[in-house]
């Protein structure tokens, strides 16, 4: 090893991880500035839910684009080019005076955010080896765990001592920071090629096939699941699919090599974050609502409360990570992760059905936080190195499509299915107590808002209180055990993969 290789070390870790704390603290933090945005800027709260989802949208579908793009330029100016991306995508959010701008702008840093998460992680594969590989991954999975989770309280404090925008400001300038010292990273060796190497055609049907979905999904219970868009969407995005499974197959430079998928071993492991997104990411956008809604915590301690979420996070991908390192099989390791997560949900709905103490709640959190922290990182080094070295780029970006793209449907999907629960609960539980409609009703509830629906000075608060606390919690105990239900479901698929994967190599082995 030469003389400069431990100081290029040091500026890619702290050029990479710096780029991926900031992209899930914004993610993680911006939610809760939509109340202030839409006073400043005189915008309904419902609309600004696109500061949101237009993000997680183009995060999850550029991640595969930046992949196949990260092959053909190099890792490092893929990176760089991210990077500069989100800079400018922020000051633009900070300095937006409607909706629709700020939309767009949040849309962008999304492409950026994309190619951070991407090619970052093939920049690691491509500097690292070994032992050092694994603990570059595991500080990977620990910086991530550390922007969700200071992500809230970062922007709350920017939200009461500056404004909304010192948020996407301290973003546009963590990210030159980052531009400044990326230029250090040395460069890869790219595989060459022009633009017109990139699928444009596949990479539309993949974009339309996600966009419709997530339209769909967060629009099932404002249009109805059965209404005429609805269905309409979920068609669309079906025929997308279709359409891009089809463009791969005989494109000459397809967006995504089905060799990847073939790979038994990757295909399992890039599987392990949707179980996380089914379990951890939706309870930490969710659960605060049921801390100050159900349970009429103060902001304060429902923040408390989410620490024993995501606090494991910021310990267990270096405790997952050592043992790889001391030779725990990777498959064992993931095995318990997702044992883990799932027990976490399980005790969970168990212990909010029957009421039980917020000390049973704290374990249950635990356990999925465990979870969570046990794969974070670890599952990242570890399905990048089962992939040929030149598709490590476009291997970088499905993995991230899968984590983003399952996020992303995820939150969705529980917003959409607790409403509409909710709303069928509303009118028969509560019909001695409507006015004028529901509508108000379950928004309240939903949000957990229950507050401001309560009649004042009336004897009969406690009993209204009580309905809507229990249907709040019927809605929340069938909403998590239909997500808990996917993530087992995608956890027998992982077991599945890894298994034959493991038996394949063995029938290998004994055949040389």
């Amino acid at each position: 090893m030469n003389e400069t290789q431990p100081k290029n070390n040091f500026i890619i870790l702290f050029a990479v991880l710096l780029a991926v704390f900031v992209v899930p603290s914004s993610i993680s933090g911006t939610a809760i500035a939509l109340p202030y945005i839409s006073t400043d800027i005189q915008s309904d709260l419902a609309s600004l839910q696109w500061v949101v989802n237009a993000f997680n949208l183009t995060f999850a579908c550029f991640t595969l684009i930046w992949g196949k793009i990260s092959d053909i330029w190099g890792k490092k100016r893929s990176f760089f080019i991210g990077a500069f991306i989100y800079t400018l995508a922020s000051a633009g959010s900070a300095l937006s005076t409607n909706a629709l701008v700020l939309d767009i702008f949040r849309a962008l840093a999304g492409v950026g955010g994309a190619a951070i998460f991407a090619c970052g992680s093939a920049i690691f594969i491509h500097a690292f080896e070994g032992d050092a590989r694994t603990k570059a991954f595991a500080l990977f999975g620990t910086t991530a765990g550390l922007g969700i989770t200071l992500g809230p309280t970062i922007s709350g404090i920017l939200l009461d001592s500056i404004g909304w925008q010192a948020i996407f400001f301290m973003h546009a300038a963590a990210l030159f920071l980052v531009l400044i010292v990326s230029v250090k990273i040395p460069a890869d060796q790219a595989q060459g090629g022009s633009i017109a190497q990139i699928d444009l055609v596949g990479s539309f049907f993949f974009i339309t096939s996600m966009f419709m979905l997530m339209l769909a999904l967060s629009k099932g219970y404002d249009w109805g699941w059965k209404s005429e868009a609805i269905i309409l969407s979920f068609a669309g995005s079906f025929v997308c699919f279709l359409g891009f499974i089809l463009r791969i197959r005989v494109a000459k430079f397809p967006v995504l090599s089905l060799d990847l998928i073939k790979n038994h071993k990757f295909l399992g492991l890039i599987l392990v974050p949707v179980v996380a997104s089914f379990t951890f990411v939706t309870l930490l956008t969710y659960f605060p609502t049921f801390l100050t809604g159900s349970m009429q915590l103060s902001a304060s301690k429902a923040g408390l409360i989410m620490l024993f979420l995501t606090a494991p996070v910021l310990v267990f991908p270096l405790i997952a990570g050592k043992l790889s390192a001391k030779g725990v099989s990777t498959n064992l390791l993931m095995y318990l992760s997702i044992v883990s997560m799932l027990v976490g949900a399980a005790a969970l709905i168990f212990v909010v059905e029957n009421h039980i103490s917020i000390m049973a709640i704290a374990i249950a959190l635990i356990l999925i936080g465990i979870g969570m922290g046990m794969s974070a990182g670890l599952v990242d080094g570890q399905a990048l190195s089962s992939v040929n070295e030149n598709d490590v780029g476009m291997a970088a970006g499905l993995l991230n499509t899968f984590r983003l793209g399952s996020e992303a449907i995820g939150v969705a999907l529980y917003g959409s299915l607790l409403s509409s629960i909710v709303s069928n609960m509303v009118p028969m539980q509560l019909k001695d107590h409507i006015v004028l409609n529901t509508d108000s009703w379950v928004n309240a509830i939903s949000s957990g808002n229950f507050m401001s629906m309560l009649p004042q000075g009336q004897a009969e608060q406690a009993s209204i209180f009580e309905t809507m606390s229990s249907i709040y919690n019927s809605a929340f105990i069938t909403t998590n055990i239909a997500l808990t239900g996917m993530a087992l479901i995608v956890s027998i698929l992982v077991l599945f993969y890894l298994r034959k994967e493991k038996y394949s190599a063995q029938g290998e082995a004994q055949v040389s």
